[in-house]
C-alpha cells in the first residue's frame, strides 16, 4: 500500500507539472542611438516598457555618424530594430545605404508640415526633434567674441575654435554644411583658411564639450540652446551663443525602423511613442532640442536660447547628391593635406582678404520658416 500511495503521488506531481504552461518570453526591442541621448531615453523607455509589456535594449554608440556606420556594417545581418538620432546631414546616406524601412506613424499629424517637408516626406525617418548649431563661448571670458565666419580667420582666434569631425559627428557635419551654405562652391577655401588658423578638430560633440568646458579653447561648435541649458540647470546665464553672419544651420533628427528588424510591429509602436506627448514633453530638458509635437509647451527657461530667424538651407536632395564628395574633399584637405586647388583640379591661387578671409560673396539660401530657437548635445 505504501508503494502504491507513493506511486500515485508521483503520478499526481508529474501530471501537475505537465499542466503548467511556460511563461511567454518577454519581447525585446533593440534600439541604437548616440551617447548623449541617454537622459531622455532613461525617462521615456520605462514608460514604453510598462505600456506594452516589453523590454528595450538601448545600445549607445558614440555619435550619430558612428551609429549610422554601425548600421551599414551590420546591414546584411541587422542587430537593431530601431535607430534614433539620424539627422538631415546623414539622412540621404542612410537612405542610399538601404538600412531603413519606410514607415509613416499613425500619429504623424502632430508634426508640423514644414518639418516633414524639409526632412523626409518618404518617412524613412520620422522627425522627433530639431535644433540649430551655433558657436558657444563664456561671456565672462570673452567680451568681444567673433560674429562672422570671416572673424574666425583672424589671428586673434588662432587655435581657439573647436569643431567636430564631420565624418563621425552629426554636429560636425552640420557645421560643414553651414559653411557650404555660406560659401557655396568656395567652401573648401574657407576650411583651408580655418586649418591655417589652427582650428581644432575632435571626434565627437562629447569630446569637444569636455575640452571647451576645461578651457582648452574658448569657442566650440555646439547648439543655440546651450544658454538655456545652463540657465535651467545651474541658474547660470554666462553662456553665450553666436550665429555666424546672423545665420544658422538647422538640424532635424529622426528615428526609423531598421531594414530587416526582428520586431517590426513593436518598432512601429516605438516610433509612434517617440512623437507622442508623453515622450515629447520630456524632450526639451533632456535633449535640449525642440519637440516636433506641436501640442507640447516649452519650458520657460528656453527663452534664453538664441532666436534663429535666418537659417540657411540645403535641401536633402542637394546633400544626398554631394554628401560623399564633400566628405572626400574635406578629408583630402584636413587629413591628407592637399590644397583646395589640388582637390578641385585647379591651377590658380585663391586670393584672400586683408585679414585672411575668402574673397567673393557668400551664398546664403534663405528659409521661410517659423523662427527657430534651438539645441541639443550629440
Amino acid at each position: 500500500m505504501k508503494r502504491l500511495a507513493t506511486l500515485m503521488l508521483a503520478l499526481l506531481v508529474i501530471g501537475a507539472l505537465g499542466s503548467i504552461k511556460p511563461a511567454a518570453a518577454v519581447e525585446t526591442l533593440t534600439v541604437y542611438s548616440y551617447n548623449s541621448i541617454e537622459p531622455w531615453m532613461k525617462e521615456i523607455i520605462p514608460i514604453f516598457e510598462q505600456k506594452y509589456g516589453v523590454k528595450v535594449n538601448l545600445v549607445l554608440i558614440g555619435d550619430a555618424g558612428e551609429v549610422l556606420n554601425r548600421l551599414i556594417l551590420e546591414k546584411d545581418n541587422p542587430q537593431a530594430d530601431v535607430v534614433v538620432g539620424i539627422d538631415n546631414s546623414y539622412l540621404q546616406k542612410a537612405i542610399s545605404e538601404n538600412v531603413l524601412e519606410p514607415y509613416r506613424p499613425s500619429n504623424a499629424d502632430v508634426i508640423p508640415k514644414w518639418i516633414i517637408d524639409d526632412f523626409d516626406p518618404s518617412f524613412h525617418l520620422t522627425p522627433y526633434d530639431y535644433g540649430a548649431i551655433a558657436i558657444v563661448y563664456k561671456k565672462d571670458e570673452l567680451k568681444n567674441p567673433p560674429k562672422t565666419f570671416e572673424d574666425l580667420l583672424k589671428p586673434e582666434w588662432k587655435g581657439k575654435l573647436i569643431v567636430e569631425d564631420p565624418r563621425t559627428s552629426s554636429t560636425g557635419m552640420a557645421f560643414l554644411l553651414w559653411t557650404v551654405g555660406a560659401y557655396g562652391d568656395r567652401w573648401l577655401y574657407y576650411w583651408d583658411a580655418l586649418k591655417k588658423n589652427d582650428v581644432q578638430v575632435v571626434k565627437s560633440w562629447d569630446a569637444g564639450w569636455e575640452m571647451w568646458d576645461k578651457g582648452q579653447a574658448p569657442l566650440f561648435v555646439s547648439y543655440a540652446t546651450d544658454p538655456a541649458y545652463d540657465a535651467c540647470n545651474y541658474n547660470d546665464t554666462s553662456i553665450g551663443a553666436i550665429l555666424l553672419n546672423g545665420t544658422a544651420y538647422v538640424q532635424i533628427e529622426g528615428a526609423g525602423i531598421v531594414k530587416g528588424a526582428k520586431h517590426p510591429e513593436l518598432a512601429k509602436k516605438f516610433i509612434e511613442f517617440l512623437i507622442s506627448e508623453e515622450a515629447q514633453e520630456k524632450l526639451p530638458l533632456n535633449q535640449w532640442m525642440y519637440p516636433v509635437n506641436k501640442n507640447v509647451r516649452l519650458p520657460e527657461c528656453f527663452s534664453y536660447a538664441v532666436n534663429v530667424t535666418n537659417p540657411v538651407k540645403l535641401s536633402p536632395d542637394e546633400i544626398g547628391k554631394n554628401y560623399k564628395t564633400w566628405l572626400e574633399q574635406w578629408t583630402a584637405l584636413m587629413v591628407e593635406g592637399k590644397s583646395p586647388d589640388e582637390i578641385l583640379g585647379k591651377t590658380s591661387t585663391t586670393s584672400t582678404g586683408e585679414e585672411g578671409g575668402i574673397c567673393g560673396p557668400g551664398i546664403i539660401v534663405g528659409l521661410a520658416l517659423l523662427p527657430v530657437l534651438l539645441r541639443r548635445r550629440k
